[in-house]
């Protein structure tokens, strides 16, 4: 068992920058795959970031070159560092650990065991 708290979330202007964090608690979270959801008001929970138990990284087409995941294994934390902003990144942002990978990607909501409670982003234009 593991839980997830977000943090880091607020409102920033178009162009400018946020970074999340994702503090968890239990044994060996070093096994999890790591990942990062949204939400925005209306619509579908939807994949925006994942790292691997060795540090490999995926991204949803719409983020890839701005936002980037890292995680410390050291302090259990997991980050979404969020560059260029945009209004249509405003939502909801959900971490999430997965206690295993998938041969066919981890890029899916029911690919994840446990969630965070989520922290509001809001991008002004």
């Amino acid at each position: 068992q593991v839980q997830l708290v977000e943090s880091g979330g607020g409102l920033a202007q178009a162009g400018g920058s946020l970074r999340l964090s994702c503090a968890a608690s239990g044994r060996a979270f070093s096994n999890y795959v790591m990942a990062w959801f949204r939400q925005g008001p209306g619509k579908e929970r939807e994949f925006v970031a994942t790292i691997s138990r060795s540090d490999g990284t995926y991204y949803a087409d719409s983020v890839k070159g701005r936002f980037t995941i890292s995680r410390d294994n050291a302090l259990n934390t997991v980050y979404l560092q969020m560059n260029s902003l945009k209004p249509e990144d405003t939502a909801v942002y959900y971490c999430a650990a997965a206690n295993r990978p998938y041969s066919g990607g981890n890029s899916r909501v029911d690919r994840y065991d446990y969630w965070g409670q989520g922290t509001q982003v809001t991008v002004s234009s």
